[in-house]
């Protein structure tokens, strides 16, 4: 979906049409009906987050922070950028602001003595923060909420305060890390307002991340020197941090689970921020280990960049996995239809295959849809091929034999049988399933009969859950969505046989991008319903479900997905233009922009 992008006014139409901008604003802060062409998509748009946010209109309140954090890389790089626009300003009534991420205005340099005043009216100032959240529409707060270049001009704003003012912003991203780091804005009077007054931003923007990257290049150097410095002389699990990078060894990733990694990294990250950053920590691990953090602070130009940590566990730590890469060991399961390699899934199939292969009654929990079955079926595959699998499932039968038919299956069964939604059993038939499961733990059958259960997440029976050891989370897919593009092709495959139909670049990345909120089923079936449309060539945006374009996190009424699939279908047929699509069905452009964020409709 395309459409070509309203350019921004001129400053000579933004003064025209003033009056008209005003009178749109005070409407829409008295929920009236407005005329959409007065004002610009962005900026309707923020004024919609406004509102979510409850900004006040008719005042400008902020917390101050009294010390904001002026020893960064970002003001190291950029303070002399500033300083050198400042110089070439030549007094021109501009004012020159960086901030934080977080909006937090961290300098501001202004030679006009009347804009200086206005600017401390209304808080625009070291030390408060110009985010959305707080002050509603402004150039600063919407550039990082937008995560793109933003002007504001006058009545725009949000806050009254600030109809006076016209301001370009341009959000500053970490030239390594992608990460956005803070913005620059450039704030003037309304009526001396340019066209030139974004570019600018733009440019200075630019020679601050080229400054960033230079000065992260020495950082990160030094950090990776004394990485591996520490790699070679030491045995063992040894990781290095700063703000943007992470390296750990072979010893690291196999040893520590996402879990474990993410807590020492955490507390790594705040002992080397403190005051004594040299000095070893316990650290209490979610398996119930202890890890002891050696913490060797790195310098660079005199200022602390981050750390190299040597990690030791407790003598009673388990064993180090084998030396073959996570990859290699889920390979050994791809002959069984299984794919993935996100960290947390293949974390989670380990765990699985590792109970199995002692010999444990296991349960795997999850949201619907994640996988749970599939993963159970292709362990067994790998440890028992050809052998019985049989699926119970608890629910939605009234059947009164199921009970008799699962005790059957569990007493006198062999190879794997499988419980299926197990916290979905009634009282009666949990009684009368303990009751088999006992029965099975307690005869010599039991080697020959493995049990396995799957639930969603949260607590199942207590009855039941005493005779698993080992209850295993499987991911949702928003959690390994990089997996996406390993699942698409397999999919097609089994839809569309012999290679028929592909998926084009343009269609896997809005695949990967949309959330899944019911997981690789909701996947699946948006892929069935793909190749009702196309059956060969290659996949393409336009021919796949309006549910593939969102990014909700919620799993819609069928009532709210007619709606949402409406709205996707007439801005495809619209070519994405908002004010078309609103009229062809019958809403204002305020209702579907409000519906467009509250599905999470993705329209670019």
């Amino acid at each position: 979906m395309s459409r070509t992008p309203k350019q921004p006014p001129s400053t000579a139409s933004v003064s025209a049409d003033a009056d008209g901008l005003a009178v749109t604003r005070e409407r829409f802060l008295s929920a009236e009906k407005i005329e959409p062409a007065q004002v610009r998509d962005t900026i309707l748009a923020s004024w919609w987050r406004s509102r979510h946010w409850n900004v006040a209109a008719d005042r400008i309140e902020l917390t101050y922070l009294r010390d904001p954090d002026l020893d960064t890389p970002l003001t190291h790089s950029a303070l002399p950028v500033l300083r050198h626009l400042r110089e070439n300003l030549d007094g021109q009534p501009i004012s020159i602001i960086l901030t934080d991420p977080a909006g937090v205005v961290l300098s501001r340099m202004t030679a006009d003595r009347d804009l200086t005043a206005h600017l401390d009216r209304v808080n625009l100032a070291p030390g408060f923060s110009y985010a959305e959240q707080f002050v509603g529409t402004n150039g600063i707060g919407t550039a990082l909420e937008g995560g793109r270049p933003m002007h504001v001009f006058g009545h725009e704003h949000y806050a009254e305060h600030l109809e006076d003012l016209a301001c370009a912003a341009v959000p500053i991203h970490h030239p390594i890390s992608g990460k956005t780091v803070g913005a620059i804005d450039l704030t003037c009077w309304r009526r001396d307002a340019g066209p030139l007054l974004l570019a600018l931003a733009k440019n200075a923007a630019g020679q601050i991340q080229q400054a960033l990257l230079a000065d992260s290049g020495v950082r990160e150097l030094e950090l990776l020197q004394e990485y591996l410095r520490t790699c070679r002389r030491t045995a063992g699990i040894v990781f290095a941090l700063n703000n943007d990078v992470v390296m750990m060894n072979d010893q690291a990733r196999q040893v520590l689970d996402p879990a474990e990694q993410a807590v020492l990294l955490g507390q790594a990250s705040q002992t080397l921020a403190g005051p004594r950053p040299s000095s070893a920590v316990d650290v209490q691990l979610p398996s119930g280990l202890t890890a002891r953090l050696h913490c060797r602070p790195v310098p660079a130009d005199g200022r602390r960049n981050g750390g190299v940590v040597h990690v030791k566990l407790s003598p009673n730590a388990r064993p180090a996995l084998e030396s073959a890469p996570a990859h290699g060991r889920v390979s050994a399961l791809a002959g069984t239809g299984l794919v993935g390699s996100g960290v947390l899934w293949l974390h989670g199939v380990r765990r699985v295959e590792e109970a199995f292969a002692a010999g444990e009654w296991v349960v795997v929990e999850g949201e619907p849809g994640v996988g749970k079955l599939a993963v159970i079926r292709a362990v067994h595959d790998r440890h028992d091929p050809g052998g019985h699998f049989k699926v119970l499932d608890a629910a939605g039968t009234g059947d009164p034999a199921w009970a008799a038919a699962a005790r059957r299956e569990i007493v006198t069964g062999s190879g794997t049988v499988v419980v299926r939604h197990l916290d979905r059993l009634g009282p009666g038939r949990v009684q009368a399933l303990a009751a088999a499961l006992l029965a099975l733990r307690s005869s010599e059958r039991r080697d020959r009969c493995r049990v396995a259960a799957t639930m969603s997440t949260g607590a199942g029976p207590a009855d039941l859950l005493r005779f698993f050891p080992t209850t295993v989370e499987i991911p949702p897919l928003r959690h390994h969505s990089e997996d996406v593009q390993e699942l698409v092709p397999q999919f097609l495959g089994r839809l569309v046989p012999d290679g028929r139909l592909v998926c084009s670049p343009e269609a896997m990345q809005v695949l990967v991008r949309a959330s899944w909120p019911g997981n690789v089923e909701q996947l699946w079936q948006a892929l069935r319903r793909t190749v009702q449309r196309r059956r060969t060539g290659s996949i393409q945006p336009q021919d796949l479900p309006p549910e593939a374009r969102t990014v909700s996190r919620r799993l819609l009424s069928t009532l709210e997905s007619i709606e949402r699939d409406a709205i996707v279908q007439s801005l495809i047929d619209n070519d994405g233009n908002k004010v078309k699509a609103a009229d062809s069905l019958g809403m204002s452009r305020a209702t579907i922009y409000r519906k467009i964020h509250e599905y999470g409709i993705v329209t670019a």
